[in-house]
């Protein structure tokens, strides 16, 4: 009788402990590119989410498996709960590295768990010093089909000690960024808060076909290029829904650097930005260049809110850049103590080397502001063209600028640009005439805003 029922309460405990553990999983939809027929934790690959332990090799060894399954519907790896120390690892296609809400994926300061890499063909040098670049803490190349995601999960960089050696002229490669595709096409990055990258945050390069959305970017505003999003020879991207304070510009927009840019030859067009929100002292909400060697056109930005930002839509540039910046369509934006709401520059001199030719102008034309809102503003607009090589059809419309309590006494400082204002608070320059007109808009959608998402699902004892 006894053993009958000790071995009768065995079972039961056996029942209710069964029972708990399928009321303690929990389902997690999440929007995505595709959904995947596999699903793996990064701990059944030896993860360990102390905050102290590397896991590079265990998220290498994840995806070197998961990887194997692309034929098969492909795979997720989920980050559960835990902070999860790691140097860089690549990403593979068919594939969705998805971050719990409770998990910080950290990287790691061990410049050895950071493999180093060419500099991009675009720009024949690495931006913080002449030699290669350190790997991103997120990388891939030549992936098709890839989602990086979450339900607010989080990576940080851990970027101080990236930013000190910066400061310190320690550098001889590059800094990393947190997130870097590169030669790719589907790709999603959704749905996380990164911060403290050690330079920029998202950087898709020489892809196609992007989805950019629900991202909450932060660093120290005093941080040394920490640009939040910057597509950069890319086609078919679309960036929403995210919120962006930075040491740098928020949205930047490139596409190679003087000659390097001009021979690779890859634009960056078909661009969507909207309900975007910066917070950037020292730096503009959305930066057109100044790498822009390969060209810009057709972007189209709206409902853009930037507070306490130096400046609004910039365009940087100078002689020996070559390319363009043309078909830039921008409305709906809210200002709010800004040092400039209108920037232009063709002075913005940095170059990678000598070598570059002062005889390569770039073509700067089909600017249009429309129904822009800007309160405590500083100064109304800096367009400074190129001598001979002006900036050409400008457009401003229906624009409402109030200023600050001191502000400059030359509102609208304009050289070497021409076009025309409408309904502009206050009164623009000579170069910019009052003319009735509404700047135009494309109403024609691009074909990545109709790509949709599908509802996929993470299942797990979170």
């Amino acid at each position: 009788m006894l053993i009958s029922a000790i071995l009768l309460l065995g079972l039961l405990s056996s029942s209710v402990a069964e029972v708990r553990a399928v009321e303690q999983s929990t389902v997690i939809e999440f929007p995505a590119l595709n959904c995947r027929k596999h699903s793996a934790v990064l701990t059944d690959f030896g993860g360990v989410g102390d905050g102290k332990t590397s896991n590079t090799e265990a998220f290498k060894a994840a995806i070197t498996n998961l990887s194997q399954l692309a034929p098969d519907g492909g795979a997720q790896l989920v980050v559960p709960p835990g902070k999860w120390l790691t140097g860089s690892f690549n990403l593979t296609s068919h594939f969705t590295l998805f971050i719990h809400k409770d998990a910080i994926i950290l990287g790691t300061q061990d410049e050895t768990e950071w493999p180093l890499l060419p500099v991009l063909p675009s720009y024949g040098r690495g931006r913080d010093a002449p030699g290669g670049r350190f790997s991103s803490l997120i990388f891939g190349t030549n992936l098709t089909d890839v989602v990086i995601t979450g339900n607010n999960g989080t990576i940080d960089g851990q970027g101080a000690y990236w930013w000190t050696k910066f400061k310190q002229g320690k550098l001889n490669e590059t800094r990393p960024y947190l997130i870097e595709i590169m030669y790719s096409n589907r790709v999603q990055i959704s749905n996380l808060t990164l911060v403290n990258s050690p330079s920029w945050n998202v950087h898709p390069i020489y892809s196609s076909d992007i989805i950019i959305q629900y991202l909450t970017i932060i660093a120290p505003v005093d941080s040394p290029n920490t640009d939040g999003i910057d597509p950069d020879s890319c086609t078919n991207t679309r960036i929403e829904d995210s919120f962006v304070v930075s040491g740098d510009d928020c949205i930047a927009v490139k596409s190679g650097w003087d000659e390097y840019g001009i021979k690779f030859n890859m634009s960056t067009k078909h661009l969507i930005i909207r309900r975007f929100t910066c917070i950037s002292p020292d730096s503009a909400a959305i930066a057109l260049g100044s790498e822009m060697s390969g060209g810009i056109e057709d972007v189209r930005a709206e409902n853009i809110t930037a507070i306490n930002t130096q400046s609004g839509v910039r365009i940087k540039t100078a002689v020996g850049r070559g390319g363009y910046v043309k078909d830039i369509y921008v409305r709906n934006m809210i200002l709010s103590t800004m040092k400039y709401v209108f920037w232009m520059t063709g002075s913005y001199t940095q170059h990678p080397d000598p070598g570059f030719d002062p005889k390569a102008l770039p073509i700067i034309k089909g600017i249009n502001y429309k129904d822009i809102v800007a309160d405590n503003v500083t100064y109304a607009a800096r367009l400074e063209g190129i001598e001979n090589d002006p900036f050409t059809d400008i457009c401003i419309s229906n624009v409402d600028i109030k200023l600050s309590a001191k502000p400059k006494e030359l509102q609208w400082n304009c050289t070497d640009v021409q076009g025309v204002t409408s309904r502009v608070t206050p009164d623009a320059c000579n170069l910019l005439p009052e003319k009735e007109i509404d700047c135009t808009f494309p109403e024609e959608r691009l074909p990545i805003e109709d790509v949709e998402l599908k509802t996929c699902s993470v299942t797990g004892n979170f």
